[in-house]
């Protein structure tokens, strides 16, 4: 076979990889809306006071959706960027990359959980806020993992990779959102349990503090 028949199949396959992961975050973030139930009133209960009331109990899964769907959008593009280097592969790139495909796909399962027990008495259950924080874990640590095995030059998998810094700010933000994820658990034990849930916001202000900090430091980065 000639090397530029091997170089075609190698594209080709490596696209399929990319193509099937797309199929991947599009199946799972469009079923976490199907726990989010349109209210059913009884005919004697038609009235807009009974309709917002119902709507009302919908906001602890409404508020689980978004926050899922914009940590699996914002996967997604990770993905998306990190792939967009990637001119290899091999067997253990695909099961890396496979691994981190289980962690999203059980986003829809670990956010059920999350948004069926988020009502006021559910807050006081601790396996619900367990389950989805560990879901987290395990999609930033094979995100971590992706990051490490693709940007490692000895593997060969990627080439025009950004600058190191940047690299290790991708594997710092890898790591530190499931870290502050993290921390809603021993805070989920203090009253009131529901400020477990306000932790998620450290996120975003930690994650510019970061990239501000990256930024400044490739500024004074002598040009090579």
């Amino acid at each position: 076979m000639d090397p530029f028949h091997n170089e075609l199949k190698k594209e080709f396959q490596l696209e399929r990889m990319i193509l099937f992961s797309d199929a991947v975050f599009a199946i799972a973030i469009t079923l976490l809306v199907i726990e989010i139930k349109v209210p059913e009133l009884a005919e004697e209960h038609f009235t807009e006071k009974e309709l917002l009331k119902s709507l009302g109990h919908l906001m602890p899964k409404i508020v689980g959706f978004l926050i899922s769907f914009f940590l699996i959008g914002n996967y997604w593009m990770v993905h998306h960027r990190l792939f967009g280097y990637v001119v290899n592969y091999n067997k253990r790139l695909l099961w890396i990359n496979l691994l981190f495909l289980l962690s999203i796909v059980l986003m829809p399962f670990s956010t059920g959980i999350f948004g069926e027990y988020s009502t006021p008495q559910g807050l006081y259950l601790k396996t619900p806020l367990i389950i989805y924080v560990l879901n987290i874990c395990f999609i930033g640590f094979m995100l971590y993992r992706l990051w490490s095995y693709i940007s490692n030059p000895v593997n060969q998998l990627a080439e025009h990779l950004p600058h190191p810094a940047l690299v290790r700010v991708a594997k710092i933000r890898a790591l530190l959102v499931p870290a502050i994820f993290l921390l809603s658990i021993p805070v989920s034990f203090i009253e009131p349990p529901f400020l477990s849930r306000y932790v998620f916001l450290l996120v975003f202000p930690i994650m510019r503090i970061i990239q501000k900090r990256a930024d400044k430091k490739l500024k004074f980065q002598p040009q090579s």
